[in-house]
């Protein structure tokens, strides 16, 4: 399964006054997995930003006057998301705009970005884990120990970046996208000869402990809450 995760800044809300998309962030995940590539740009709106809306993303209209309008890369846009499942906070928000601007430019057939995209709001699946609760971004991020702490604005695509840590984290998965490892690595993922401790073979015999039915069929319960919330077979299952 190929996953996009995206965020959007934009010029105001709602987009039924009119609003504009001034920014787009995406991070493509291939299975749980994160392949490296991303999308990210900032575009010309060609209208004014809502002063609360600067206060939210700190984006101005002279940062955007030459920047590309949404025309520009409405192409390669659609290229990068067609055919994945799109996974976004708050999904109405977002998709309602990307909607709005493929109107705009007369592309009926781009109008309904769900019918070339599966989505899956983690607003949605958030509100059911977690009833009754806080349950924006940053709240999400400290109930999952998510980091981030770099953000002091709304950014697209620092929010999918983040956003796609506590979505990993949600239904199971890795919580780091960084593929670099924390002992001894050397930053591309792999540990060097001299970082690794070699194991005394003339060690004493290591106690091993059984499992009791009880951990078992806990175990096997969460093995099929992880594949009920991932929507995928596990291979280890």
């Amino acid at each position: 399964m190929r996953y996009v995760v995206l965020d959007t800044e934009t010029t105001g809300m709602p987009v039924t006054d009119g609003h504009r998309i001034i920014e787009i962030g995406c991070i493509e995940l291939e299975g749980r997995q994160p392949t490296g590539r991303h999308y990210h740009v900032y575009l010309q709106p060609d209208r004014a930003i809502d002063e609360g809306a600067i206060a939210v993303h700190g984006i101005t209209d002279e940062y955007l006057k030459d920047k590309p309008r949404f025309k520009d890369i409405a192409d390669e846009f659609f290229e990068f998301i067609q055919g994945a499942e799109l996974v976004i906070h708050n999904a109405p928000f977002d998709i309602g705009f990307i909607n709005n601007e493929y109107a705009l430019l007369g592309q009926s057939e781009r109008s309904d970005i769900s019918a070339h995209c599966s989505v899956l709001d983690t607003l949605v699946m958030a509100r059911e884990r977690h009833p009754g609760q806080r349950n924006n971004l940053d709240a999400l991020c400290r109930r999952y120990g998510v980091d981030n702490s770099g953000r002091d604005l709304h950014g697209a695509l620092l929010d999918a970046e983040i956003l796609a840590e506590v979505y990993l984290a949600m239904t199971g998965g890795q919580t780091n996208l960084s593929l670099a490892g924390d002992a001894g690595d050397d930053g591309g993922g792999y540990i060097s000869a001299s970082k690794i401790r070699r194991i005394d073979v003339n060690r004493a015999p290591l106690t091993v402990l059984n499992a009791s039915p009880d951990e078992l069929q806990a175990h096997q319960q969460f093995l099929e809450k992880i594949k009920k919330s991932s929507g995928v077979e596990l291979v280890w299952d």
